[in-house]
């Protein structure tokens, strides 16, 4: 029987790779894609109070934002690991008490979720098979703001994933990687009601970040 994409995410993602990420979190702070979204993010005004963190590794941007002035968070993740190497680290930063942990994958827990101003999701698309249906469950639960970070559609980038699966698939790892077309991320977004206020592009990655029209009806 084939493993499904939450578990083959379980499996590979373990404890060594997670602790790995914390010990460079903490000795760099944020880098790559998640510095670039906080970038962004500190650009928008005062801090959204309540945050739903989906793939949120080790916590990176619910540490940080916690500390900004967000008041509560809800980490969802599908590798157990991250979600014991995140729980570990937010109480050793005192945000034990302020932040939710969830394993699991956000389009089957959608429904027992409640919305906050600011869903991320760092890194996320590129390991979720079904595009539409992680974006319409995200943008369901964004009261005002929608950031996420995801490949740019490049033949090298594509060139990579398929290297990349093709190793995993050859060593029996099910685990996949996906580079979605672009085009196709922005209409999402647009279509669940959202204006981009900040995209921002490195040679290998594109960070978006969508305001809420308000005139749009959140849909959940």
């Amino acid at each position: 029987m084939p493993v499904c994409h939450c578990e083959a995410t379980d499996r590979h993602f373990a404890i060594p790779q997670a602790r790995d990420e914390l010990a460079t979190y903490r000795r760099r702070g944020p880098t790559g894609t998640a510095r670039i979204m906080l970038q962004c993010l500190a650009e928008l005004g005062p801090a959204p109070t309540s945050l739903l963190d989906v793939g949120a590794g080790v916590g990176v941007l619910h540490h940080v934002l916690l500390d900004r002035g967000v008041q509560r968070a809800v980490h969802v993740e599908a590798s157990s690991a991250y979600v014991e190497v995140a729980s570990e680290e937010s109480a050793r930063r005192g945000h034990g008490h302020r932040v939710s942990f969830q394993h699991g994958d956000l389009v089957a827990l959608k429904d027992s979720l409640l919305p906050a101003d600011l869903v991320t999701l760092d890194r996320v698309v590129c390991c979720y098979p079904e595009l539409d249906s992680l974006i319409r469950a995200s943008a369901g639960k964004a009261v005002r703001y929608l950031a996420l970070s995801y490949p740019r559609d490049r033949w090298y980038m594509r060139g990579q994933s398929w290297l990349e699966n093709t190793r995993w698939r050859r060593a029996g790892n099910q685990f996949r990687t996906f580079v979605h077309p672009v085009p196709r991320i922005r209409a999402l977004v647009k279509d669940a009601g959202f204006r981009v206020v900040c995209a921002r592009k490195t040679p290998a990655w594109e960070v978006l970040v969508g305001q809420r029209d308000p005139a749009s009806r959140r849909v959940a």
